[in-house]
């Protein structure tokens, strides 16, 4: 065994470049940081040939002092920290003092800064072959400009493995954009081999930060979002989160802040997946711009040398704030927010979140009528009776047990009449067509009015800014899942006793979390009892899921404890129930309805969480504009 001695600084140096500098875009960040922490109000970016040869970023903050020079390119050298007790409270973005030595060390660095007060500006250049610093004076404003060239000259192992300049770029226009959406005080300005690719002023007011989320994220998706301002038990969450129907095929569209920090966090991930659970289609992802503020002593920044991770103090507590945020967030979407949308992609951005005039003609207000699924009158004796999906006759009662027929009937008020489909649970609409609710008297309802009924399965509705077409069977499937779900909820959840306990082999880890958190399993309808070190006895399930899989259901369980500290399986398996109970309960295709009963399933919607989705995740109403319309028809040219 060799004897042990000490690296040399620059094998230090370069051994923590490699936990640092993975690539250009990874240079640009540590010094966009640097830049903000500066105080800086505006901070340019330039790149040439993706970074590789130059990296070069100059900002207009408070700068650093000449005799302080050298010392900023040593190890472990910064003026954001002193003691332990800022440590435990970092406000800063950077604090490690690493950064600029580790880039030093794989790079030829110049580094030219002045204070405020300072008669001239000072030029600091190393290069990774020796590392040592040569002052010089220099023209500069106040401020500071960083030059890194020839990134990993004196590593070639290392450049081996950049991608293309496209790719390089990309990533870094990706930490540019972060960094933008993250300050919005601050202006950014993004060059690529001379050529402009971001300019962005500081956005102090809210139309400016919008316009800035529109360049940065897409107009799209600021025209889809809902905003989000929530503050409780010392926690805030602001930010935007898109509508379920702008949902994306990856997770590309997501940043979340803490402390105004980028990061990753599985946590996070969860709880943002965990509201947005029944409105999303099979395998989309949201798309979010969110910022949580919180106290930096309860946050733990110190846990990853790129600084993308964070340990919360009280993660439970975290992932609660935000999962219930969102989700009473997205409940509280009506019809109304999916419209400004549409209404401001067709017309414009300045329509949205104005009134559109009245369209004229518009469908005048028929009599009430109340909307309790029964199949209207045929028009003509010729026509067949309720037909489902397909074309196939659908049975009065599709039910596939007993017991979901009895829980139905109690969450009916008394059972369910035989000669009655079960979609007579939707009951009547609340207000009146001719006086929407909050309305003076002429004001149109969100929705519309409905004007006729397409193949059986299309309600078309008539409104100020054009034609709303609505999936008759998705839309009433909601408005019965959300009913089951709020009777459900005034409920107590029920547990059933196993006739002979279940005995499930776990490992020591897992039964001690059942034995700890044997409270938290009881509310969820579970008595999970530990009989021996690897061993639990599941003595009680809910009732509602006595037919499932009770020892994997309880296995997914524990594996979401350790995992996230709570679990939602149980939640989620009712609700799957309940959404396989409504879609067989609800309106289904080819039944003719009268014009008085779609527009109570319309007023229905308006009133009712999430009606922008069916229980599955697909849309259930959709508008087409009038500007639309006119462009298909070549109208006004």
């Amino acid at each position: 065994m060799p004897s042990i001695r000490l690296l040399s600084p620059r094998l230090a140096n370069q051994i923590a470049a490699g936990e640092v500098v993975e690539r250009p875009a990874s240079v640009v960040k540590e010094l966009v940081e640097n830049a903000l922490d500066a105080g800086a109000d505006h901070v340019d970016v330039d790149v040439e040939q993706g970074g590789v040869k130059l990296i070069r970023v100059r900002d207009d903050g408070s700068g650093i002092a000449e005799a302080d020079l050298p010392l900023a390119l040593s190890r472990h050298a910064t003026s954001k920290i002193v003691s332990l007790d800022d440590l435990e409270s970092v406000a800063s973005l950077g604090f490690r003092g690493e950064a600029l030595a580790s880039i030093s060390s794989v790079s030829r660095l110049t580094l030219t800064s002045r204070v405020d007060g300072q008669e001239a500006a000072s030029r600091v250049e190393v290069e990774g072959r020796d590392m040592d610093a040569r002052i010089s004076p220099a023209a500069h404003p106040v401020g500071t400009t960083v030059e890194v060239r020839d990134l990993f000259f004196n590593t070639p192992a290392r450049r081996k493995f950049l991608r293309t300049e496209k790719t390089e770029v990309n990533h870094v226009e990706e930490c540019v954009r972060r960094q933008a959406l993250s300050r919005f005080d601050s202006g950014f300005t993004l060059r690529h081999n001379q050529r402009v690719i971001q300019n962005l002023r500081p956005a102090e007011s809210t139309l400016d930060r919008e316009r800035r989320i529109g360049a940065l994220c897409g107009q799209k998706f600021i025209d889809n979002a809902v905003v989000i301002d929530a503050e409780a038990t010392g926690l805030r969450l602001w930010g935007w989160v898109a509508l379920p129907t702008f949902s994306r095929s990856q997770s590309d569209l997501q940043y979340f802040f803490v402390n105004g920090r980028v990061i990753r966090d599985r946590l996070v991930a969860h709880a943002v997946r965990q509201a947005y659970r029944d409105v999303l289609f099979n395998n989309r992802h949201p798309a979010f711009v969110l910022y949580l503020e919180v106290d930096p002593a309860t946050v733990d920044v110190n846990v990853h040398p790129t600084k993308h991770e964070v340990r919360f103090r009280d993660g439970r507590l975290v992932h609660d704030f935000i999962f219930r945020t969102l989700h009473k967030a997205l409940a509280d979407v009506r019809p109304n927010d999916h419209f400004r949308g549409a209404v401001a992609q067709s017309f414009g951005r300045e329509t949205a979140g104005q009134e559109i005039p009245q369209a004229a003609g518009a469908f005048p207000a028929q009599q009430q009528q109340p909307w309790n699924g029964q199949p209207a009158m045929p028009a003509s004796g010729g026509q067949t009776p309720a037909t489902g999906f397909g074309g196939q006759a659908a049975p009065q009662k599709d039910w596939r047990a007993s017991d979901q027929m009895a829980f139905y009937q109690s969450l009916s008020g008394g059972g369910v009449n035989s000669q009655q489909e079960p979609a007579s649970f939707v009951g009547t609409a609340a207000m009146p067509l001719d006086q929407p609710a909050g309305a003076g008297g002429n004001e149109e309802p969100p929705l519309g009015y409905a004007i006729a009924q397409l193949h059986g399965i299309y309600i078309l509705a008539q409104g100020s800014a054009g034609m709303i077409v609505v999936d008759m069977h998705a839309a009433h499937e909601r408005i019965t899942y959300e009913r089951m779900k709020r009777a459900l909820a005034e409920q107590d959840l029920k547990s059933q006793p196993l006739l002979v306990p279940l005995s499930l082999a776990v490992s020591q880890k897992e039964a001690a979390l059942a034995e700890t958190h044997g409270e938290d399993l009881q509310q969820l309808g579970l008595q999970i009892e530990r009989i021996g070190p690897e061993t639990l006895a599941i003595r009680q399930v809910p009732a509602l899921l006595r037919g499932a899989d009770t020892e994997q259901l309880v296995r997914d369980v524990l594996s979401d404890l350790i995992e996230h500290g709570q679990s939602d399986r149980v939640e989620a398996v009712i609700d799957e129930l309940l959404s396989t109970m409504a879609c067989h309960g609800s309106v289904r295709a080819n039944r003719q309805l009268t014009v008085p009963e779609m527009n109570s399933l319309l007023r229905d919607m308006e009133t009712t969480e999430r009606s922008g989705q069916c229980n599955h995740g697909r849309p259930t109403w959709t508008i087409v504009t009038l500007a639309e319309l006119d462009k298909l028809f070549l109208r006004g040219r």
